[in-house]
């Protein structure tokens, strides 16, 4: 299959939604590119249509911004300006001297190779989450937080019966919330933030009102069905035999590390554990984009430093929903205006620039109060796993950056395979960074996901 498009947007969640809206209304045809069967990404991730769900609204906060999105799609589907491409894994986007050429993978083995070309290219890629390692981590019954939910909205079953929603992060709270309203016995909440930090940042946080009535929301439903909250802790093991029976939990001292005789044992069949989430980088960094830290680096109208490549959503920085919404739309206005001529509304510009900075603002002031607590790293035992597709163990981790002296991510990987397996790191780099001392550098790739040898026979030799 090959396409010609004007622009191509990487991603269906809620950044790639408003680009391709904003693109689509001032005359720019679209082609949508997404790996899921619907849109909405995680955020408003929909169950699968065979399940018949007749309240999926119930799995949603923002039910009413989700529908704004989906019907406005759903008009230019019907009239022609978008065609959305579901079911399509993106693995590279390749730079032409005119155009660009987005690779993907498409079927039930991911074994078609699928080409658009485009003008542009919007990546709205989202962003993974980021996976702390401590003994037992690896006992069926553990998943991210992420996955959880994923489970519950895509899937609407439950990961298990007794949860404990452990780490840190804004996530942890509609996970808890709602996996206890769909049935689960939610036993605690552990956060290893504290209410002080955020009330010394109060001034900051008051700029968006909303965000803290989004909160408060969060915390009547907690207490509504009973969940125990349990600030200042953190899960320092997990234990069972061939699944996951308990964890321990304990809390934290000022300094990050575990307060002596404060640990307490929770029965539970399931741990949904996250400790915030990283850019999605892959097809940036392929491109040559500029990376500011962990994110894409983007102008004020969203535009990296690659010509006709804009990118908006968390891969430009973690920062939810809304400020994914606002740079989604701030990135098609400006793909429709720079390439296509359609003359941009000042008004709505600026109102779409004001709700961005002040997005950008509160997640600022929030981002350091969720950092992983300090001296985390110092709990991993040296026989707990750490990478788990090459079963690298954090003693072996310690080998390596100690007495071989490895000062970087790449030369552990060399003395080790921490990050050769199928994930290439995603998962196991920040704890491998975390345990060595060295820099969570993003790798550079050629392909963003792994890719059959078939398909890359079948490109043009060029």
């Amino acid at each position: 299959m090959s396409e010609r498009a004007h622009l191509a947007v990487v991603g269906a969640g809620p950044a790639g939604l408003a680009g391709a809206l904003a693109a689509a209304a001032r005359g720019v045809r679209v082609t949508l590119v997404d790996a899921a069967e619907q849109a909405g990404g995680q955020f408003y991730r929909q169950p699968a249509r065979a399940l018949g769900a007749r309240r999926p609204e119930a799995l949603h906060h923002q039910w009413r911004t989700w529908e704004r999105l989906r019907d406005g799609i759903d008009r230019h589907l019907t009239a022609g300006r978008v065609t959305h491409l579901t079911g399509h894994h993106v693995w590279c986007v390749q730079r032409e001297p005119d155009s660009f050429t987005v690779h993907a993978l498409r079927g039930p083995a991911q074994e078609e190779g699928v080409t658009v070309r485009a003008d542009a290219v919007l990546l709205a890629t989202g962003g993974y989450e980021r996976v702390l390692p401590f003994p037992g981590w690896t006992l069926p019954g553990v998943v991210t937080a992420g996955g959880a939910q994923a489970m519950l909205k895509g899937g609407l079953v439950l990961p298990g019966r007794t949860v404990v929603v452990a780490g840190t992060g804004p996530l942890l709270l509609p996970v808890a919330t709602g996996l206890a309203a769909a049935g689960a016995r939610v036993a605690a909440l552990v956060e290893s933030a504290g209410p002080g930090a955020l009330l010394r940042r109060a001034p900051a946080l008051a700029a968006e009102p909303g965000k803290l009535a989004e909160g408060a929301w969060y915390a009547g439903r907690l207490l509504r069905h009973g969940v125990r909250t349990l600030s200042r802790h953190t899960v320092v093991e997990a234990h069972g035999t061939d699944r996951l029976e308990a964890v321990t939990v304990a809390a934290l001292a000022r300094d990050g590390r575990t307060r002596p005789g404060s640990a307490r044992r929770i029965p539970c069949d399931t741990l949904a554990v996250g400790h915030g989430m990283l850019p999605h980088t892959d097809l940036a960094e392929t491109l040559g984009c500029t990376l500011t830290g962990t994110a894409v680096r983007v102008d004020e109208e969203q535009r990296t430093d690659v010509p006709g490549v804009w990118a908006a959503g968390e891969s430009t920085g973690i920062g939810g929903a809304a400020l994914a919404l606002a740079e989604g739309h701030i990135a098609g206005r400006s793909i429709a205006a720079r390439l296509y001529g359609a003359v941009p509304d000042p008004r709505s510009w600026a109102a779409a620039a004001r709700a961005r900075a002040r997005q950008r603002a509160f997640f600022a002031a929030l981002d350091p109060v969720y950092a992983p607590p300090a001296g985390w790293a110092d709990r991993i035992t040296d026989d707990t796993v750490v990478c788990r597709c090459e079963e690298v163990t954090a003693g072996q981790v310690r080998t390596a950056a100690g007495p071989l002296g490895a000062g970087d991510l790449r030369t552990v990987k060399l003395l080790t395979r921490a990050g050769m397996g199928w994930c290439q790191g995603r998962v196991c780099a920040p704890a491998v960074a975390g345990l060595t001392g060295c820099p969570l550098t993003p790798g550079r790739r050629p392909f963003a996901r792994p890719v059959p040898l078939g398909v890359l026979a079948e490109l043009p030799d060029a």
